[in-house]
């Protein structure tokens, strides 16, 4: 007998096989009701996604729109260029990371291997250029500037080169038409990076893999209107990866075109006539300092006067856009970000600040009456300016005794400024003022529209500085300790500086403002601001955002979008006043500091408006500045450490308006060879398309006007004045260039110079000039006003007609 079942289970084990059998059933209809949930219900859906699997996308890159210059000529276009391209992705899956693919391409090329690797590592904080800053999945290029014959052979031997391309490609061209580089203002471009991507994924404008972004200037300010939206083609494709049939495709859609109010021909004569300046300036003597000038940076801007638009501006030292076009060499790269380069991607322009001298004077005249003081009142331009044991002089000790303000302005008269300035400051209450201060010399520079962004449509524009109490309280914080740690009562200039800041570093001292009263001291501003301000006292007194872009064209022209100019305030100075300033700086151009570099100026035509600046920076030589206006245009220039404002900067803003106006040296306007007289009114014509309306260019029309003034002065046959005219007293003075003015060293005694040094020395057996008016002591101003050149009857007449006939061999030539 045995108490074992027949069955041979227990009840436990018999509980535990209902058990399983339970899971076993459960697990079953959970699958099942899985895959009725898949296959029925979910499964048209999902098999809709399974044939997405089967669909590639190509992307078709939109083509980047132009910018055009006023007229329609292209600043920046597109080129086909056959494109070599390695693809990161397909080089990393082989053994060595592609390393020998890339060698035997950089072999075809005839590249060194180093820089071709180079091209394809990504960029990061640690790795220098050259390298790839864009997506690391889209293909990288390594030159656009390859032959048909080493594309064919990429080609051909399509199983040496895994992961290479060579496909012709439409890559960016800056053109310089008429050798009008315009770098800072246009900007460059580059691949869009992976953050890039996913911060604009969800916006009106995202980017593809593909783009191309601009970086800076209108590149970037106008990145969005520029760039298009690039055209996705979806094919479907098997297993194999063969084209089946085509599911859908959003065609691309060109950039819109970008009309600027830039001349191409007024950019080329300013760039040419900068650097000119900036060359001369290298040769002259500076007595200051026993060395020649450095000129090592400089700006110029040319602006229509009733609407703030830009038709000009140039920044040195310079750089050509195209090194960036492909991607840029590691050679390049230094050359444009080292420290040896001086900076050239700055646009000086608008990123340039500097002490403004006496330019600022302007500034200061209307803060003196809206502080009370009569514009026709009389005060005393003293040769120097005492205030407590410190002597500030004027220039060279220039004594114009009792003048008013609109004299002042046209002798440039720094003592008049200090007197007024230091009378404010007491009044304020000076050092330890009780209650709120007047301000009036700093108030009104905020109303000026200094020590804040003009509004330009460029990107990084900085605000200058003014050096007000808020300013002073500011910067002490910032600085009061390493002034105290350092600062020494009987150090040197430095430590003494140092130590007196320490101490009261934070509080307006007299000497403060009498040096903020001329443009000096801590005092900062940029050339576009400046322009802006010259511009708004030849318009009546509004302050314009100055404007780069004019226009946006869609691509097939049937859409315009007008950028309208817009104005940001109003000077701070009734009519009365603004025509009182306005008559001094005509009185600058014509008796003052400026007349020598305008003698034989038209001014009945075409009334000219002056302001010399030659501002000091400690432990650099003098910074040059020239303002100037006409009924149309406003041009203001500087030049660091390039000397006198009149004497550097003076001849090249002449030979501006006399390439835009047509001006000769004896005063005749010819109209034929004016390249602006008034500013460019009508838009450029975009056809359906694409293609533009745009006029022919010449080569060079900076050298085009420097043939046509050259052509004047030529002698009269034999070298003699004809009967019944009169050899002009400033004959000898003709060139700066053309020796306008001042002798081979660029002379001119400097105004503006709070310490009343001298001018720069002359060179061996150099003048100031010759004939009655033209040595320096000639003329109100002291810079050297001859008194105008004078018509020269039958002479001028013979100058025409070598004129006329240049214009003739040019129009042959265009032919």
């Amino acid at each position: 007998m045995t108490n074992i079942p027949e069955t041979g289970r227990t009840p436990r084990v018999q509980i535990r096989l209902v058990v399983i059998q339970i899971l076993v059933l459960s697990l079953l209809g959970t699958l099942g009701g899985r895959l009725w949930y898949l296959q029925i219900r979910e499964g048209a859906e999902y098999a809709k996604e399974a044939s997405g699997n089967h669909v590639q996308q190509v992307v078709d890159p939109a083509v980047r729109g132009s910018i055009l210059d006023a007229r329609g000529v292209p600043l920046a276009d597109n080129e086909t260029r056959l494109v070599v391209s390695a693809s990161r992705t397909e080089l990393l899956k082989m053994p060595d990371d592609g390393d020998s693919v890339l060698a035997k391409l950089a072999g075809v090329l005839g590249l060194p291997p180093k820089e071709v690797k180079e091209k394809v590592r990504l960029c990061d904080a640690e790795t220098p250029q050259p390298c790839w800053n864009g997506s690391p999945y889209q293909p990288i290029p390594i030159t656009d500037e390859a032959t048909p014959r080493q594309a064919l052979q990429i080609r051909e031997r399509a199983e040496d080169f895994p992961g290479i391309t060579a496909e012709p490609q439409a890559v960016r061209r800056y053109a310089a038409p008429g050798q009008a580089n315009t770098a800072q203002v246009l900007g460059y471009l580059s691949p869009v990076t992976d953050d890039e991507l996913q911060k604009a994924k969800d916006t009106d404008s995202p980017y593809l893999r593909s783009d191309q972004v601009g970086r800076s200037g209108l590149e970037r300010e106008y990145d969005a209107e520029l760039r298009g939206k690039a055209g996705v083609t979806r094919y479907e494709v098997d297993n194999l990866g063969r084209v089946i049939g085509e599911a859908d495709a959003d065609p691309a859609q060109p950039g819109a075109n970008l009309v600027t109010s830039i001349d191409a021909r007024v950019q080329r004569v300013a760039e040419f006539e900068l650097n000119e300046a900036m060359k001369k300036a290298r040769k002259d003597w500076d007595r200051n300092t026993q060395r020649t000038y450095e000129a090592d940076a400089g700006a110029v801007v040319v602006m229509e006067a009733k609407t703030g638009r830009v038709v000009a501006m140039a920044s040195n030292p310079t750089y050509d856009p195209n090194a960036w076009v492909g991607g840029i060499s590691a050679k390049d790269y230094g050359a444009l970000t080292g420290k040896s380069s001086n900076y050239p991607l700055l646009n000086r322009a608008i990123q340039g600040q500097a002490a403004p001298g006496s330019i600022f004077k302007v500034v200061s005249t209307a803060a003196a009456v809206q502080a009370g003081y009569d514009f026709d009142g009389r005060y005393n331009c003293s040769s120097s300016y005492s205030v407590g044991g410190q002597v500030f002089k004027n220039f060279e000790s220039q004594n114009h005794g009792p003048i008013d303000l609109g004299r002042a302005l046209e002798v440039s008269c720094d003592t008049v400024y200090y007197s007024l300035a230091h009378s404010e400051w007491q009044k304020d209450g000076g050092i330890d003022p009780k209650g709120k201060p007047n301000d009036y010399f700093y108030k009104a520079a905020h109303q000026f529209g200094l020590g804040k962004e003009t509004g330009i449509d460029l990107p990084n524009e900085v605000t200058g500085r003014v050096p007000d109490r808020q300013w002073k309280q500011d910067y002490w914080k910032a600085n009061k300790d390493a002034w105290c740690k350092t600062g020494k009562k009987d150090g040197s200039y430095v430590e003494m500086i140092a130590y007196e800041n320490c101490l009261e570093g934070n509080k307006m001292r007299a000497g403060d403002e009498i040096n903020y009263s001329i443009g000096q001291g801590d005092t900062l501003v940029t050339p576009i601001q400046m322009a802006t301000i010259y511009a708004a006292i030849s318009n009546g007194g509004t302050l314009y955002n100055p404007t780069v872009g004019k226009a946006v064209i869609s691509a097939d022209g049937k859409q315009v979008t007008e950028i309208k100019p817009e104005s940001h305030g109003k000077l701070p100075v009734t009519k009365n006043t603004l025509d009182q300033m306005d008559e001094a700086l005509e009185g600058v151009a014509t008796r003052g500091t400026a007349a020598w570099r305008f003698g034989g100026w038209p001014q009945d035509e075409i009334p000219m408006h002056a302001k010399t600046g030659t501002a000091e920076v400690y432990g650099k030589q003098t910074t040059s500045w020239f303002a100037t206006y006409t009924d149309d245009y406003a041009i203001v220039m500087t030049i660091s450490q390039g000397g006198t404002g009149s004497g550097a900067s003076g001849p090249a803003v002449r030979n501006i308006y006399d390439a835009l106006y047509g001006v000769s040296d004896d005063g005749v306007i010819t109209k034929k060879n004016a390249l602006l007289p008034t500013p460019q009114v009508s838009l450029p014509k975009v056809r359906t398309d694409g293609t533009i309306t745009s006029p022919k260019i010449a080569k060079d029309p900076a050298k085009e006007q420097q043939a046509f003034q050259t052509a004047q002065e030529e002698p009269v046959e034999g070298g003699q004045i004809p009967a019944g005219t009169t050899q002009s007293p400033e004959a000898d003075n003709r060139r700066t260039r053309r020796r306008r003015g001042g002798g081979p060293w660029g002379g001119g005694p400097r105004c503006g110079d709070p310490r009343g040094g001298p001018g720069p020395a002359p060179g061996p057996g150099a003048a100031l000039g010759s004939g009655p008016g033209a040595g320096p002591g000639a003329g109100p101003g002291r810079e050297t006003s001859g008194g105008g050149r004078r018509r020269l009857g039958r002479a001028a007449g013979v100058r025409r007609a070598l004129v006329a006939a240049v214009q003739d061999g040019r129009k042959a030539a265009d032919a």
